[in-house]
């Protein structure tokens, strides 16, 4: 049975109003004088330090002015956010492929220049087709174009003026980067908080205060009332609290996080002023290091991700708890904040964990997180460098008796060839190469004797011990150059064979090995007494609960197939599977305790995908790895082997060496896209900036209504599973091959998608 499609949403027409050629030839040109004097080069992308430049020619006087008109309208600086909007450009995308398949750029930096942006035209109200719930608002791309802008030249004018402590929304500042932080300065932490906001969104006048912080370093009533425009269409909404911030969700915009650190910059003007203080009051001083006192200066220690903050101290239970309220009023008081004072308290680093960016911190000594060599490791070490001896010294063995065999061979050969003829007849002479091939093996053994104490040894002692020449009465009797002779034979022997000087110096490393090692370990013992530091953990329990929440595993905690995954190709579920596991390896890496998340991707998930595979095609587990292997190998239509799951080889060797941004993985469990067949023409690949139109339609299915846990109950419901708005549940979305594998693959997350550029189905 074929399905019907229409479009729900109507496309806007580029019509060209003004036809000029807008561009932006150098970056510290205005845009207003372009407007008059229009180039007629194209407009290019801009690099890092044009558009930097071209926003800083904006500044004057201490405020930057006519940023919306000279800076965000630039042709140039919009080719440059559909850059970033779009993934896997190809080389022909410019500025007329734009407006030819998408829409007019000239046409909207004229808007953008006279101010006259539709801003509610370009927003798409998207309504839950089986609840009446609260409708989500979705910019179009041509809004998601402006908004990329906007966030560009904030970011230019601000991300200099962050706090060091400071991550999310900011280049290489990422989750990963503050755990590092955690994990490598923070030290002797005795109490800290996390600060807890109320599910809250931001009403109208949090947006007033947001953009009288906007107004101390930008005069531009033009771009801040854009941006006010933006917040009361709803296509921007920040709520604190939430569980979707920086997890790439469609409901998120690409302002919002830097609009957080705006937000929050006095917050962390704070901060610094409290360390400050707190270092005045507590001076350092300094310690001899005969007078056997371990000095630990009171530290203050903060890092916040978007929303997310958490305060460290060194002292006391009493200077943490009025450090807490001093930041809990200020919060309140001036920055009209709306702070959960119950989830907000102070807890003891050492005794109880902290959960902080979805992981699992708490302080420890360096001992449990570098733990000492075992006895049985001991053991195994010596064991295999005894077989290595062993090894080596049947491979010597081996060389010399192969050495000796072909020596005989040539000494033979020659020996025929010599009692047959009068002398030596070849057409060539080889007695250069045999030369060269004793004089190598001479070579390697003089170097191999030198360099063995006990052959030297065995040696130097028959030479020169018993010899009746080194007697008294028989030198006395012999001829004088005979017992010159001997004598320089004896400092031969000596000076060759002798091995004192160098098992003197092989006991000398041997003592000094030893005493490093005696000096590490007080000052391990040391450390464990005196310092502590940050360990990061993941939430094992949390992710097996999610694995057996989202259908990995049954009640008794082992593998089992997932029904809804059955409707899609066999590729497709790999792809699900393999987007799931690789977006959870990325995100824990930078834990304690990763193997134990590696256990869950290499088994859980790898033989519930085998046993779906199974399940879909009426086979055994067996039959299914027989086909698919356990790497689950794949053919594509050319009959190219393909591996998207990881392999175990490749779990065992990941690790700490990822900084990026990790993508959480909450989405991919609770979404599916199954694909629909359909008689009506294929539409275009709603990912950004894609033009192809060989696509195919996939509904978006929520698996959370297959789920029976109140997403709100945080004791029963893994945090972050249920942030996808349920208005797009069951929507239809157009994507080509490519893109919706990197979307199963976790690539690409809706946020990188036109989502309001859905059809229907009749």
């Amino acid at each position: 049975m074929l399905l019907r499609l229409r479009r729900t949403t109507t496309t806007t027409t580029t019509t060209t109003i003004f036809n000029l050629r807008l561009s932006v030839t150098s970056p510290l040109k205005p845009f207003s004088t372009l407007l008059l004097h229009s180039s007629p080069e194209p407009a290019s992308p801009l690099t890092n330090s044009q558009l930097k430049a071209l926003v800083l020619s904006q500044y004057a006087h201490g405020k930057f002015t006519n940023l919306l008109q000279n800076a965000v309208a630039s042709p140039s600086l919009l080719l440059t956010a559909c850059h970033n909007l779009a993934t896997g450009l190809p080389s022909s995308f410019t500025l007329d492929s734009v407006s030819t398949h998408f829409f007019s750029i000239q046409e909207m930096a004229a808007q953008l220049a006279t101010n006259r942006f539709p801003v509610e035209s370009c927003c798409v109200a998207v309504s839950s087709t089986k609840h009446r719930g609260e409708s989500l608002v979705l910019p179009n791309l041509k809004l998601k174009v402006l908004i990329e802008g906007i966030r560009m030249v904030l970011e230019i004018i601000y991300d200099d003026r962050f706090a060091t402590f400071s991550y999310g929304g900011r280049v290489n500042m990422g989750r990963h980067t503050a755990i590092r932080y955690l994990k490598n300065l923070v030290e002797n932490p005795s109490w800290w908080f996390n600060v807890s906001f109320s599910h809250d969104k931001f009403d109208a006048g949090h947006c007033n205060k947001l953009c009288s912080i906007l107004e101390e370093k930008i005069n531009d009533g033009a771009l801040i009332g854009l941006i006010k425009r933006l917040f009361e269409s709803g296509v921007v909404s920040v709520e604190l609290g939430g569980c979707y911030l920086g997890r790439g969700f469609p409901q998120e915009c690409g302002l919002i996080s830097i609009l957080i650190n705006i937000y929050l910059m006095g917050f962390d003007k704070e901060i610094q002023a409290l360390r400050l203080e707190t270092n005045r009051e507590n001076p350092k001083f300094v310690i001899t290091t005969n007078s056997g006192v371990f000095y630990k200066p009171l530290k203050i220690y903060a890092v916040r991700y978007l929303d997310e903050i958490l305060v460290i101290t060194s002292g006391t239970k009493m200077l943490t708890s009025d450090l807490k309220h001093r930041v809990v009023k200020y919060l309140e008081d001036n920055l009209e904040l709306k702070i959960d004072r119950v989830k907000t308290a102070v807890h003891s680093a050492v005794s109880e964990k902290m959960v902080f960016l979805g992981m699992e911190i708490q302080a420890v000594t360096p001992s449990v997180l570098h733990p000492p060599v075992s006895e049985k490791a001991i053991r195994a070490r010596k064991k295999y460098l005894r077989q290595k001896e062993v090894r080596l010294l049947e491979l010597r063995n081996a060389k010399e008796r192969n050495r000796k065999n072909l020596g005989l061979k040539i000494m033979n050969h020659v020996f025929k060839k010599l009692k047959r003829s009068n002398g030596f007849k070849f057409d060539f002479q080889i007695e250069h190469e045999v030369g060269e091939i004793f004089r190598s093996w001479a070579d390697e053994v003089v170097q191999e004797f030198l360099g063995s104490l006990e052959e030297r040894w065995i040696w130097h002692r028959q030479l020169s011990a018993g010899d009746f020449l080194s007697l008294n009465r028989i030198r006395d009797q012999l001829p004088q150059e005979l017992v010159e002779a001997y004598d320089n034979f004896q400092e031969q022997v000596d000076k060759h064979l002798k091995p004192v000087k160098a098992r003197k110096a092989l006991e000398e490393e041997e003592r000094k090995a030893e005493e490093e090692h005696e000096q590490r370990y007080a000052e391990r013992t040391v450390d464990d007494l005196t310092k502590l530091c940050i360990k990061v953990d993941a939430p094992i329990e949390l992710v097996r609960k999610a694995v057996k929440m989202a259908g990995f595993t049954n009640h008794m905690g082992r593998p089992r197939p997932i029904e809804p995954l059955m409707a899609l190709d066999d590729t497709d579920i790999i792809r699900w599977y393999a987007g799931v596991g690789r977006r959870w390896l990325d995100f824990f890496c930078c834990c304690h305790n990763f193997r134990s998340v590696k256990i869950v991707v290499s088994y859980h998930l790898r033989f519930s995908c085998i046993l779906t595979l199974a399940e879909k095609h009426d086979s055994t587990k067996r039959e299914a790895i027989k086909h698919y292997t356990k790497d689950l190998k794949v053919f594509d239509v050319d009959g190219t082997e393909e591996v998207h799951f990881p392999t175990e080889r490749e779990i065992k060797m990941m690790g700490d060496k990822n900084l990026a941004d990790p993508k959480p993985v909450d989405g991919a469990l609770t979404m599916t896209l199954i694909r629909l067949a359909s008689d009506e023409p294929s539409y275009r690949c709603v990912a950004h900036f894609c033009d192809r139109t060989d696509t195919i339609v996939y509904r978006v299915h929520l698996r959370k209504n297959y789920l029976t846990e109140k997403p709100r109950d945080e004791k029963r419901w893994a945090a972050g599973m249920d942030s996808i708005h349920e208005s797009l549940d069951r929507k239809c979305l157009c994507l080509c091959s490519d893109h919706i594998s990197e979307l199963y693959m976790g690539n690409l997350t809706l946020q990188d998608i036109d989502c309001s550029s859905f059809v229907g189905v009749d």
